[in-house]
């Protein structure tokens, strides 16, 4: 009797099981779905009861690098990272055979499907969208297995040698246009308030002088510098008249 009963306590103490608070337990008995326990501690009935653990913490998958087809026919390689967590473990036990492989295969695939609907510049520029998208498709089809994709990020992408030096003889053409259109356009404004300077002068003479008179003050800050005085046309004109009095022996007028 003794002996009976060490062994009773023997199996009830091998039965008794314990969860880690990130764990829970899918217990089976005579292989029909019983219950999910944990976290804490817990007793299976012996040789009638067995359990699959489940780690619900969420999970780091790096998607190898996948060589796919853009849109527009550009060769890529790409690789991505992958965050994912159980939200149901009883569906992940017993509606996939193995979810972490099932989880990884279909992002892969969705991955290389959602490249190739796009053009190179939209998987260059409009990452987060794609991300958004393919996390969209894969959260959708794995919510049957209690599966929750929390983020997908494209990790990096891939160019062609050649394609690269294409997009930098590109970059460097749109670079020298912009340069060309604001030279162009700092060209127009300039000639725009010259034209309303010189109008300006042209209704007054007084305006030109003070204009001459001020250029000349800046030539002079330099004492390396020659300076060359622009005489007015007016007083040209007096002089040439003043010279022809005098030849002709006439006193000029006061």
């Amino acid at each position: 009797m003794p002996i009976l009963l060490f062994i009773a306590f023997l199996l009830l103490i091998s039965s008794l099981r314990i969860a880690q608070e990130y764990q829970r337990a899918i217990v089976f008995r005579l292989g029909r779905y019983t219950s999910t326990r944990g976290p804490g501690l817990y007793w299976l009935i012996p040789l009638i009861e067995r359990q699959q653990t489940i780690d619900m913490r969420i999970k780091t998958v790096e998607l190898e690098q996948q060589e796919t087809i853009t849109k527009d026919s550009v060769t890529i390689k790409v690789n991505a990272v992958l965050w994912f967590k159980v939200l149901n473990p009883a569906d992940a036990v017993i509606k996939v055979a193995d979810y972490n492989k099932a989880v990884y295969q279909l992002s892969v695939t969705a991955l290389r499907n959602i490249i190739g609907q796009h053009q190179l510049d939209e998987v260059l520029r409009e990452r987060a969208q794609i991300n958004g998208a393919l996390l969209q498709i894969v959260d959708a089809a794995t919510e049957a297995w209690g599966v929750k994709i929390e983020l997908v990020e494209i990790k990096d992408v891939e160019i062609p040698e050649s394609m690269q030096r294409a997009m930098a003889r590109e970059a460097e053409a749109i670079r020298e246009k912009r340069a060309r259109i604001i030279k162009a356009e700092a060209e127009l404004e300039a000639s725009i308030k010259l034209t309303q300077g010189a109008k300006q002068m042209e209704e007054s003479p007084i305006a030109l002088e003070l204009r001459r008179m001020q250029m000349l003050s800046e030539i002079g800050i330099d004492n390396n510098t020659t300076t060359v005085v622009l005489i007015p046309s007016e007083f040209t004109q007096a002089a040439k008249s003043l010279t022809q009095l005098v030849n002709q022996g006439e006193k000029p007028a006061a």
